[in-house]
């Protein structure tokens, strides 16, 4: 527990019954089989569930397992795309808890929201959601995995691997980059998929950032889709240079 903690930092805890947090080598088989720890990409789409804005972007930081690491398989039927059903078979984890911290960051790729960089208005308001459990459904890794959001400090609590020592992992999915996040050279204008080796300590995996991923591939080019009154999708920008006069409790 010894990552940095920063000024902007959230805390939480998001509990299940199932989670689905989907090796990408099984995906195309159509028989899906869950890692046993959340990947980085699933836990900053919980975060975005609870409070996201363009203007920033959320760095998840560490996540601490609570309990034991167990998984289930249960008979699916998916429908398939030429119609009907098929019939499958899942690997779920079973009952999971866990604690996470994460701090969020400006989109310097969005100089158009540079108005919106308001730290104290993004976190109040990140905070207050995570009281309330989010602003959209919470999902553990896919649709039919509810997820439910809390409030927690970080590192309270007993766990179940506490004072287990180290537990590595091997080469696992780290999340997708997007052009409009993107902060290497080489990443701009791209859609880059990461991969990294997670290292569990104590029940704790201190996520490297994003840009540190070495072991990445660019999937394919895409541009940065702009905000704004003049395309037509973002009307509330204008508000931005109200400054003080924003009603923080949205």
């Amino acid at each position: 527990m010894s990552k940095e903690t920063y000024r902007n930092t959230v805390e939480f805890q998001v509990s299940g019954n199932f989670a689905l947090f989907s090796d990408i080598l099984t995906r195309p088989g159509g028989e899906k089989m869950t890692y046993p720890i959340p990947t980085y990409e699933a836990l900053k789409g919980i975060l975005s569930s609870v409070y996201w804005k363009p203007t920033i972007v959320w760095i998840i930081d560490s996540v601490r397992v609570m309990n034991q690491i167990r998984m289930v398989r249960k008979g699916i039927r998916p429908i398939k795309y030429g119609g009907g059903n098929d019939l499958s078979y899942y690997t779920y984890l079973n009952d999971v808890c866990y604690q996470v911290r994460a701090h969020f960051e400006w989109n310097m790729n969005r100089p158009e929201l540079e108005k919106d960089r308001n730290e104290n208005k993004h976190h109040n308001i990140a905070k207050r959601m995570i009281e309330r459990g989010g602003r959209r459904d919470i999902f553990l890794g896919t649709r039919e995995c509810q997820g439910y959001v809390e409030p927690c400090r970080f590192g309270e609590g007993k766990g179940y691997y506490d004072e287990k020592g180290e537990m590595p992992y091997s080469i696992m999915y780290h999340g997708i980059t997007y052009p409009d996040e993107a902060k290497l050279k080489e990443d701009k204008g791209q859609m880059t998929v990461r991969l990294w080796s997670p290292v569990m300590k104590d029940g704790v995996i201190d996520f490297i950032r994003p840009e540190e991923c070495l072991m990445k591939r660019h999937i394919k080019k895409m541009s940065i889709k702009l905000f704004g009154e003049e395309n037509g999708n973002f009307t509330g920008i204008s508000e931005f240079g109200r400054g003080e006069e924003i009603e923080l409790d949205e």
